[in-house]
């Protein structure tokens, strides 16, 4: 499989493809006015503690505060790490295998007005703050540092036994004489000058943190992680990456010091683009992100899928749509689903959904079918950096999976909730707008005694009014003895409306409703 990373670079965006044999899994986005904040260092204020929670609320100088629990204050040293190397986590396993310990009283700990120093593990998202950790850990590009700890953790991806032995006497022999370490994927078969030069940039940096902390006050800022090129070059940009393009001059200068410093064997792949197409066009990555935002996901041989987020889960359906297959029925549906599984895998990366996800793939009678449809999607979420989850096909048929969330979807990066819909995704219908209408006229002409009549509606509800219900309202008027006309007002919601006497220019809905509040009408 052929790995590559697009970079667009300009003065209020970076975004960042990775592409798998030309297929776009993964865009980041970055706004000049929303730079990441995940693993920045801040010295921070306890503003206030929920012992209920088991959590504390630490004020770090930003819009909302920060969400530190009990389980993320600093941890026992006798722990013993196999862990992932860091970033966003390997696929389908939890950070570390730790033994079991027990989680402090946080109302024992933290005072309110207590400064910490504290850690950001999770960008805010929707009306949440940061979430926030006590146990900082630093990544380099070979190893993980964590200040309070003195044990030594190998990534559970190194799976040759005499590797693992090596890495640790080497580290052994350069550490330095505080902090614990992790071992990350990338140090396989590195030489030993690399991973002493990673523990010596490691151990200065540190030493630069705890001067910062001491020196400033909370609330503030002490150590801010490299950039979101930088940062992806550092966690993502391995040997099995192909090549990296980046379309600007100064970023690619930067990159190429980064990585002559850090990376040298990786110099020759970085590769400046300046064709005359825009990088995203070259390689077909902007029409792809068009689709990012469209619910139906049409798959190869004419299936789909239908993606719908909600507040509290992710729910994705699997449809034959237009694939009737060969064979039998079974077999159309196992193809289908099969594509599926690759599919949703991608699309997972693509959006990057956090939470629950619920998958509903087609029914299938034979259990076999089934395993492979799961072993499938399995499969595929291995490429996954995030974090995950993934259960057995439930009784009704459903995969049921968590995913990691460690920054906003793509989908809430990439728009803003509908002002029509409030972002339901459903306006009131014509139909039920104008009944709404005609029963308020009806109720105000009998409260009121008003006889003149307008109504001010948005231009799309007022012609509609006049010309798909003209009889209904001439019978109000008959009835009533009312006049009554319509008033197309631009500035009003599809679904807002007034009724405003012309006589007095009084809104009589508000009227209406005052008289209602106050028992005058029954």
């Amino acid at each position: 499989m052929k790995k590559e990373m697009v970079i667009n670079s300009s003065p209020h965006e970076i975004r960042i493809a990775m592409l798998e044999d030309g297929e776009l899994v993964e865009l980041i986005v970055e706004g000049a006015d929303s730079k990441r904040i995940v693993g920045n260092v801040y010295k921070g204020k306890v503003s206030s503690v929920k012992p209920g929670l088991q959590a504390a609320f630490i004020d770090i100088g930003m819009e909302r505060a920060g969400f530190l629990h009990a389980s993320d204050l600093d941890h026992d040293d006798s722990e013993e790490e196999e862990a992932t190397s860091g970033g966003r986590g390997g696929g389908g396993g939890g950070g570390g295998r730790r033994r079991f310990r027990q989680i402090p009283d946080i109302g024992n700990v933290l005072k309110v007005g207590d400064d910490i120093l504290v850690q950001v593990t999770k960008e805010p998202i929707s009306t949440k703050g940061p979430r926030l950790t006590a146990d900082i850990s630093l990544p380099g590009r070979y190893l993980v540092m964590m200040p309070k700890g003195r044990h030594i953790g190998v990534s559970r991806k190194i799976d040759d036994r005499r590797e693992r032995v090596r890495l640790k006497q080497l580290l052994q022999k350069h550490r330095s004489d505080e902090g614990a370490f992790i071992i990350r994927t990338a140090a396989t078969a590195v030489k030993e000058d690399a991973l002493k030069s990673d523990v010596h940039y490691l151990s200065d940096l540190l030493g630069k943190i705890k001067t910062n902390g001491q020196e400033v006050e909370a609330p503030a800022l002490v150590h801010e992680d490299v950039g979101l090129v930088v940062a992806l070059i550092r966690d993502i940009f391995k040997e099995d990456t192909a090549r990296l393009l980046i379309d600007d001059k100064e970023d690619y200068n930067r990159l190429c010091t980064y990585v002559k410093n850090f990376a040298p064997e990786l110099k020759n792949r970085i590769e400046y683009y300046n064709g005359d197409l825009p990088i995203f066009d070259q390689f077909e990555i902007e029409a792809e992100i068009k689709r990012t935002l469209d619910k139906r996901v049409w798959m190869k041989k004419g299936g789909y899928l239908i993606i719908e987020p909600t507040e509290a889960l992710v729910s994705i359906d699997v449809n034959t749509g237009r694939f009737t297959g060969r064979r039998n029925q079974e077999e159309t549906i196992l193809q289908t689903n099969m594509l599926a599984a690759r599919e949703v895998a991608r699309q997972l990366r693509l959006r990057d959904f956090g939470g629950i996800i619920v998958i509903d793939f087609i029914d299938m009678e034979n259990e076999g079918n089934k395993k492979r449809v799961f072993n499938e999607l399995r499969h595929h979420l291995k490429r996954d950096r995030a974090r995950h989850k993934v259960f057995q096909v439930s009784g009704l048929g459903l995969v049921e999976m968590s995913r990691q969330r460690v920054r906003p979807s793509l989908l809430s990066q990439l728009s803003d909730d509908c002002p029509y819909c409030t972002g339901t995704g459903k306006v009131l219908s014509m139909e039920t707008m104008s009944n709404r209408i005609e029963r308020l006229v009806h109720r105000i002409a009998i409260v009121t005694r008003e006889k003149r009549l307008q109504i001010q509606a948005n231009p799309v509800l007022a012609l509609y009014l006049l010309e798909k219900r003209p009889e209904q309202f001439r019978e109000l008027c008959r009835t009533f003895d009312l006049e009554l006309n319509v008033l197309d007002d631009a500035s009003l919601h599809v679904e807002e409306f007034r009724i405003i006497s012309l006589g007095s220019g009084v809104d009589l809905i508000a009227e209406f409703e005052k008289k209602a509040r106050s028992g005058g009408h029954r």
